[in-house]
């Protein structure tokens, strides 16, 4: 099949180079801080009101209690809808945030409005007003699948489960890590995850990289979280040095040939997998990984 090269000195390497257009998990994360002010306004509300009487309070607790779940959805929203724009191949978010906290946010705001002056008619205007700015200003969820033209809709939804069972092994892999506070393992992790989001990007730059990848981006990818998973309980009854190098040495030779094949992938190189496959196998079955699928058992 044709495919397109790009390098450093290529004209628009970022834009042809598939390796540039992994995901940024702490971009991702970010983008939810812009609701985060909306967390300020639950808070003021029912400050304001402890003076004011109990049905008064108990109203302003309602609402701010809508206010504040309202804020925590708008986070969660923000974040799916950047990882939705920066994957070529996505589902559409199967709750939709942004409209749900655009809905409780002019709730929220009809009951904070009734803790004042306002009666049910202008408290109702006020959150229609507010539910109206809420749209305005951070827009409704993603209504349709993201696909690439000329593929079908099977193979399509083939690469998104794939790419997302990847993501999900990834984000274990990094809360497991994480737990143990070594800023040099959660780097070396990092640094491994950032070469496994390279073949993810690979793959949704042309799906038909898929059967070349998906061993590598499911059961590749589920043994490195069970062995991150093994070695933070080891860990965690105290220090091992052999234990922490052999973790180690399983996140290079896991990186170096994630690394290798995605290479293959990019110049469209179909020699045999089975000698990367059975090196891969061999290395997590020592680490006491057991690489069986529920189809295979």
């Amino acid at each position: 099949m044709a495919r397109r090269f790009g390098g450093r000195f290529s004209p628009d390497a970022a834009a042809a180079d598939p390796r540039a257009a992994a995901v940024d998990p702490v971009r991702i994360k970010a983008a939810g801080s812009r609701g985060r002010l909306l967390y300020v306004p639950p808070f003021v509300l029912v400050v304001t009101s402890l003076g004011a009487g109990p049905a008064v309070l108990v109203t302003a607790l309602a609402g701010a209690g809508v206010l504040t779940l309202a804020a925590w959805l708008l986070q969660e929203g923000l974040r799916a809808q950047a990882a939705y724009d920066a994957r070529k191949i996505a589902r559409r978010p199967v709750l939709p945030r942004k409209m749900l906290a655009s809905a409780l946010t002019g709730l929220g705001v009809a009951l904070a409005a009734l803790t004042g002056d306002s009666d049910i008619m202008g408290s109702a205007l006020y959150g229609l007003a507010a539910l109206a700015l809420h749209v305005a200003a951070f827009g409704i969820d993603p209504l349709a699948d993201k696909q690439v033209a000329g593929l079908d809709r099977f193979q399509q939804d083939r690469v998104a489960r794939v790419v997302d069972e990847a993501e999900a092994h990834l984000t274990q892999t990094a809360a497991a890590i994480a737990s143990l506070n070594d800023r040099r393992l959660i780097a070396r992790v990092a640094g491994f995850q950032r070469v496994a989001r390279r073949m993810i990007a690979t793959v949704e730059a042309d799906p038909r990289d898929l059967t070349g990848a998906r061993r590598y981006l499911g059961v590749y990818l589920m043994g490195a979280r069970d062995a991150t998973v093994k070695f933070v309980e080891i860990t965690r009854r105290g220090p091992d040095a052999a234990a922490r190098a052999k973790y180690e040495a399983l996140l290079t030779d896991l990186e170096q040939n994630f690394a290798a094949r995605t290479e293959k992938m990019l110049v469209d190189d179909h020699a045999d997998m089975d000698i990367e496959i059975n090196v891969l196998r061999d290395r997590l079955q020592r680490e006491g990984v057991s690489l069986k699928t529920k189809g295979n058992e």
